[in-house]
């Protein structure tokens, strides 16, 4: 690992010249001025991406290729600047693991978690403890605070329909993915020494933990905007560049920003966003995972705060617009927590019956539905009514189908814990036996409802279930 602190004579000369670049960010942009930065980005990335002992920029580098991110008004600027600092990101991290050389005697290598607390960072979560005014006064080019972070996700939420801030829009959604890179580069080494260590601190430090803890940031809100920006579809911004091409098209000067290329892009970049709201939303849960483990272990203390779990504001948005699932679950991908998600939403309409309940340092916590479970239930004739009475047929589809889904992409002892099992037939082939329930909840569905209609998706699940039946017989 390269020492961040080393300096050559030739980034110490692009240093000299980068509060030059920093000076001009704000002015008209020339192709001169664009020339110049296009060229100072390169210039980084010879020196320190390219050379196998490159070494990393001065601060002052990292906060002008961010700054031009942030501001750039061209097409290749923005892009520029965003792949140098993914590729910085990853050749140069802040935080990682490092295995401790240990003697021969010792069979397993334990890790240490390394965090260079001098390393540049685009955020900066300390302005918390500062007033609002000491905050309004900080100079627009520092690193982003809480609450920037929480309006940049507000204008992702917002479908930008004028043709004019599409470039914003296409400039924003790249800064965001790459803050979530940099949550995400910061969270999961420190979380894998946590789940080692148990060493709480190492969490509570981490981004990830200080931003949802931010007075500045309204929790659920924040939760909400990432579900709304999982659950658009890309169509909407295909429909939005289709326009802005037309535009352009019965335009005689086209600017000069390549808008034509903006607009064929905008559709993927969205995806990609998507992507990021969805890796957001998966740390936010695993870190609620980790909380909860040092809840239970005694190892948090007033000063963390109380945190509703973010799998329970996403029940709680579902419950209140069922509009929302079919897409989310389009998106969401992630099968453990897809299938967690799922199953946790059905408990909020099947009756469970009597658990085992367990205390340890005064929290009590019950025993999950299994997906087994459900689709018993759902295969009884009364409960199914029940539950479509409160769910509507089509919503326990869609949920039946997804789950499948899951339970399809998940290794064998996650779909054992799924399933909760004992019978030992069943524990060898858990698949197999949820196969049979998923043709039995349908069938179920069709016995309470004759004219009810199978979806697309539930037919999927269908054949797929009689699929595997087949060729496991």
């Amino acid at each position: 690992m390269v020492n961040p602190r080393r300096r050559t004579a030739s980034n110490r000369g692009m240093e000299d010249n980068t509060m030059a670049i920093l000076d001009v960010l704000g002015a008209n942009d020339s192709p001169h001025l664009n020339n110049d930065r296009i060229a100072f980005l390169e210039a980084i990335r010879f020196a320190s991406i390219f050379p196998e002992d490159g070494t990393p920029p001065t601060n002052k580098m990292w906060e002008a290729i961010f700054q031009i991110l942030k501001e750039g008004k061209s097409l290749e600027l923005i892009m520029s600047s965003y792949q140098l600092l993914c590729e910085l990101e990853k050749r140069f991290p802040r935080v990682y693991l490092c295995n401790i050389v240990k003697s021969n005697s010792s069979p397993i290598n334990p890790t240490e978690l390394v965090v260079i607390e001098e390393a540049w960072s685009p955020f900066d979560l300390s302005l918390d403890a500062a007033s609002s005014a000491e905050v309004a006064n900080r100079n627009s080019n520092r690193p982003l605070d809480s609450s920037g972070f929480h309006i940049l996700l507000e204008g992702l939420a917002k479908v930008a329909g004028d043709a004019e801030l599409q470039l914003k829009l296409f400039r924003d959604m790249l800064l965001f993915q790459f803050l979530v890179i940099v949550i995400e580069r910061d969270f999961l080494p420190r979380n894998s020494a946590f789940l080692e260590t148990t060493e709480w601190t190492l969490l509570r430090e981490s981004l990830l933990n200080v931003l949802l803890g931010s007075r500045r940031i309204n929790y659920k809100a924040f939760i909400k905007d990432c579900l709304s920006i999982l659950s658009r579809s890309c169509a909407t911004y295909a429909v939005h560049s289709h326009e802005t091409r037309n535009a352009e098209s019965n335009s005689v000067n086209m600017h000069e920003n390549g808008s034509v290329a903006l607009a064929l892009a905008l559709p993927e970049v969205h995806c990609c966003t998507r992507r990021a709201a969805q890796n957001l939303l998966v740390l936010m849960m695993e870190l609620d995972s980790s909380r909860k483990k040092a809840d239970m272990q005694g190892l948090t203390t007033r000063a963390d705060g109380v945190r509703t779990p973010a799998l329970a504001i996403v029940l709680d948005e579902f419950t209140y617009n069922k509009d929302m699932l079919c897409p989310f679950f389009q998106v969401f991908d992630e099968p453990k927590l897809k299938l967690d998600i799922i199953l946790k939403y059905f408990g909020k309409y099947i009756a469970k019956p009597s658990v085992r309940t367990r205390r340890s340092n005064g929290i009590s916590t019950t025993d999950d539905i299994t997906i087994t479970g459900v689709l018993k239930s759902i295969s009884n004739s009364i409960s199914a009514r029940n539950i479509t009475k409160r769910m509507s047929a089509e919503v326990v589809q869609l949920l039946i189908a997804h789950a499948f889904q899951a339970c399809i992409l998940l290794p064998h002892q996650s779909l054992l814990d799924a399933t909760a099992e004992s019978n030992e037939d069943v524990r060898s082939n858990p698949l197999l036996e949820i196969c049979n329930n998923i043709i039995s909840s349908f069938s179920s569905l069709r016995e309470v409802d004759k004219n009810m209609e199978i979806l697309p998706l539930g037919q999927e699940a269908l054949f797929t279930a009689a699929t595997i039946l087949s060729a496991m017989s």
